[in-house]
């Protein structure tokens, strides 16, 4: 849709075109009158022409005023006194007083002379075809109805006259009058013409009855100039209260749907009756500049304004109102609106919480005399107010929404924003592209709060943000979708395509990154899904992309979706179910695998682990209903289950005569919960277990020896006298000055050393370190993954404390551990001690 157009406005000068022909048409209107016989009829009563002037100027200072677009027309009382005139004055005599009367007023008013000209030429037109109705029509005494009809049509045609001319000159100035306004027009000033013809027509019948009747002419004329200068006034207030009332009923309309400042700039416009009203809001934040400026007749809104901007910023540096034009302000503001072309301005600052945050400017009041006045400022500073909280609620739902579709800490979309962006790319792409979907998870982010805190967590974060914005391609969404995963929509061509720009930006995220005076190396998993082919909804696509991102975390490598990741990832849904039922019907098994002492081959201890016969899927990995656990909130259950049965255990042992220590391993996130020492003092107190007999187990990558928030746990745990443990020692990034540091025991060395130290030396001298660097720090040390005598001579050459592994046993039931430990331990006590083991094989 082609653009509207702003106003035709042409210069003043322009209403010669009508004035000119306006003072023909009244000289030829005119001649009749000065040719006929009765243009000086001595029988009229010129002794009232001094008092007729006198009423005429006193009427023409009572106006009612209609805006016209730029234009004001002035309805005067003056046409009763135009009655009288044409009653008892001569013809001629009546059009002098008549345009005696407009001159005086036309001079003491200042009007500019184009303007002054037009009305006088108005003025003398329109009493001529008024004073040639009576020449025409020769009424007769006052009391005839017939005299009553030629006064009151020459007062219309006189109204008439006026009429057309000031149409006309409107039209020609500011451009042609639309039909309904044209209309709105006329039927005022003709309306208000009856009723003064019906009142010049009492005031006759009055002097008809009376001569002395000129004092209650005199006396009504004065009750009148009162009462239509209070009915004027009435009409202004009506109209601020019915605009003011409108406002704020349209303003509560709009919802704040982006069309506010079209009805407060719309409606303070007209309501003040001004050239331009303008909205100016400073750059404030993330909220950008709004200069916007409702222009007479324009139907939208400019982004140019007609005034100068130093007002805007006086009031905005001061907090105070400016106000300034030919009767008001100081000079220099005077002098700078004279220079802009501007009648006069106000313009008041926009207040929010007591800050000013803009400024709402009025200008140029329409209409040729008046100008804005104190009551002007007064109202416009109302309506300021109003506009600030307008302005200060939009910003606020605005920030509101804002916010529904942001992250708080990195400024992207979030994931709610994310699903929408997804929605509209997959509505809107072409035959030729796909909508990816590129997830990238922060490894290692759990680490860096746990050992830096939480806000060098924060920075990570919003410098992951940062980077993925700057290097994400034009046109692509970058959001936060979880608390370390970070999400990219984009359209491209392929999911090739899509794999080569994830691994694009994957590279430029692992530059290392400078946090706190640290120099911290990140990396990120990504997974690639894309529409159509892996998913037909935002939330479906999502999730796959989820999927894939999950299986990266073990390849190491940027995974696109496929058939194949997401029946695992169902296959773990399913579990979720079943591992509830399966934990309230006792269907978990507890196994044990025994640790010995490498000294002398004795029985120390058991690690006790979870195992799951499922009625479908069989046997199913520790890892994967470990993990179902953890996303599940079952963990504590599972932890609950295995404690129990290991407690439960080493007391039925050591009634038999055989004390062994039960090992269980427990998750750092399990390390969080404050209630956990209580639960496992309840147990031991429970079983009448000693606590020194329990080993709690924790794998290294998990945070415990980065831990901070599970640091109050082991210390309660350590008071208990609970034995700790690092599990998968040396496969993380922990070294023996962070051991110092925890209450630990002991550390199991990570089974991929100990099963390759017979052939690697590099594992070896892994092995060996640790164990030397073990004694000195005076912990114990178990060593996984014993599977052979070279092996179990290696370890025990460089005196390791203890050994698990196959070449004792794999994992078993209590029932065949009880049969393997009968077999293992020597029959003569007095020979072998208890849980003394002489002959050791593997057991299937």
């Amino acid at each position: 849709m082609p653009a509207p157009k702003a106003p035709v406005s042409r210069p003043e000068k322009h209403a010669w075109l009508i004035t000119s022909p306006l003072l023909l048409v009244g000289l030829l209107l005119s001649l009749p009158v000065i040719l006929s016989k009765d243009a000086w009829h001595v029988g009229y009563h010129l002794q009232y022409a001094p008092i007729l002037l006198g009423v005429a100027i006193l009427t023409v200072y009572t106006p009612l005023r209609f805006e016209i677009r730029r234009q004001a027309v002035t309805v005067h009382m003056n046409d009763a006194a135009v009655v009288l005139m044409l009653f008892y004055l001569p013809p001629l005599v009546a059009l002098g007083v008549r345009l005696t009367a407009a001159a005086i007023w036309l001079i003491t008013t200042r009007m500019g002379w184009h303007k002054a000209a037009f009305n006088l030429a108005s003025f003398f037109a329109g009493m001529a075809a008024a004073v040639l109705v009576v020449v025409t029509l020769h009424p007769g005494h006052g009391d005839e109805p017939w005299t009553w009809f030629v006064l009151t049509l020459a007062i219309y045609a006189n109204n008439l006259i006026t009429l057309i001319g000031v149409g006309s000159v409107v039209s020609v100035v500011q451009g042609v009058l639309l039909l309904p306004v044209l209309s709105r027009m006329a039927i005022t000033a003709l309306t208000v013409a009856g009723v003064n013809s019906v009142v010049g027509l009492i005031m006759v019948l009055t002097l008809q009855a009376s001569r002395w009747g000129i004092v209650l002419i005199v006396a009504l004329v004065m009750v009148l100039v009162f009462v239509y200068r209070a009915y004027s006034q009435f009409l202004r207030q009506h109209k601020s209260l019915a605009e003011m009332y409108e406002l704020t009923r349209q303003v509560g309309a709009t919802h704040h749907d982006g069309t506010l400042p079209d009805v407060l700039l719309g409606r303070i416009r007209a309501l003040m009756a001004a050239d331009s009203a303008t909205l100016w809001l400073p750059s404030q934040g993330r909220h950008q500049e709004v200069l916007l400026s409702a222009r007479f007749d324009y139907p939208g809104l400019l982004d140019s304004v007609p005034t100068p901007d130093i007002f805007r910023k006086l009031a905005l540096r001061t907090g105070a109102t400016v106000a300034a034009g030919p009767k008001m302000g100081p000079l220099d503001l005077r002098a700078t609106l004279h220079e802009a072309g501007v009648k006069d301005i106000i313009v008041v600052p926009l207040r929010s919480s007591g800050v000013s945050i803009g400024a709402l400017e009025v200008a140029g009041k329409l209409g040729g005399g008046p100008t804005f006045g104190s009551d002007d400022v007064r109202l416009v500073e109302t309506l300021a107010a109003h506009v600030g909280v307008a302005v200060e609620n939009s910003r606020l739902v605005d920030r509101l929404q804002y916010d529904a579709d942001h992250d708080s800490l990195t400024g992207l979309a979030n994931r709610r924003r994310m699903l929408e962006g997804l929605g509209e790319a997959m509505s809107g792409r072409s035959a030729r592209e796909v909508v990816a979907v590129l997830l990238f998870d922060v490894v290692a982010l759990r680490e860096v709060n746990d050992s830096l805190g939480h806000a060098a967590g924060d920075k990570v974060l919003v410098e992951v943000a940062h980077r993925l914005k700057a290097l994400a391609p034009q046109g692509a969404l970058v959001a936060r979708v979880g608390d370390d995963e970070f999400a990219i929509e984009l359209r491209t061509a392929s999911a090739e395509a899509a794999v080569t720009v994830a691994g694009t930006l994957r590279a430029g995220l692992r530059d290392p990154m400078v946090i706190d005076s640290l120099t911290i190396d990140m990396d990120t998993n990504v997974g690639v899904a894309v529409y159509p082919e892996h998913g037909a909804q935002p939330e479906e696509l999502l999730q796959r992309a989820h999927v894939a991102t999950h299986v990266a975390k073990s390849r190491g490598i940027v995974q696109v979706f496929n058939a194949g990741l997401q029946s695992r990832a169902v296959r773990r849904v399913g579990l979720a179910a079943d591992l509830r039922t399966a934990l309230a019907n006792g269907e978990l098994e507890v196994y044990f695998q025994p640790k010995v002492a490498l000294t002398d081959r004795r029985l120390v201890g058991v690690e006790c682990l979870a195992r799951w016969e499922h009625p479908v899927h069989g046997q199913v990995a520790p890892p994967d209903f470990v993990a179902v656990a953890e996303h599940t909130g079952q963990l504590a259950r599972l932890n609950g289950v295995v404690l129990q049965e290991g407690i439960r255990r080493a007391r039925q042992w050591a009634d038999a005569g055989r004390p062994l220590a039960v090992a269980v391993n427990l998750s750092a996130r399990t390390l969080g919960d404050a209630d956990l020492p209580l639960q496992i003092a309840e147990l031991l107190e429970e079983h009448g277990v000693p606590a020194d007999r329990l080993i709690l187990e924790i794998s290294e990558d998990e945070g415990l020896l980065t831990g901070g928030r599970a640091l109050p746990t082991l210390d309660r745990l350590r008071d208990l006298g609970v034995r700790l443990s690092v599990d998968d020692f040396g496969a993380g990034r922990s070294s023996f000055a962070d051991l110092s540091r925890l209450p630990v025991q002991e550390v199991k060395i990570d089974r991929t050393f100990v099963q390759g130290m017979a052939t690697s030396p590099g594992d070896l001298a892994i092995v060996r370190t640790i164990v030397d660097m073990a004694r000195n720090f005076n912990l114990d040390v178990v060593a996984e993954g014993v599977e052979s005598e070279l092996t179990l001579g290696l370890l025990e050459e460089m005196h390791c404390d203890m050994g698990q592994g196959f070449l004792f046993s794999r994992p078993l039931p209590y029932e065949r551990f009880e049969s393997w430990l009968q077999v293992q331990t020597a029959a003569d006590p007095a020979q072998a001690p208890a849980g003394e083991v002489r002959w050791l094989r593997a057991v299937p």
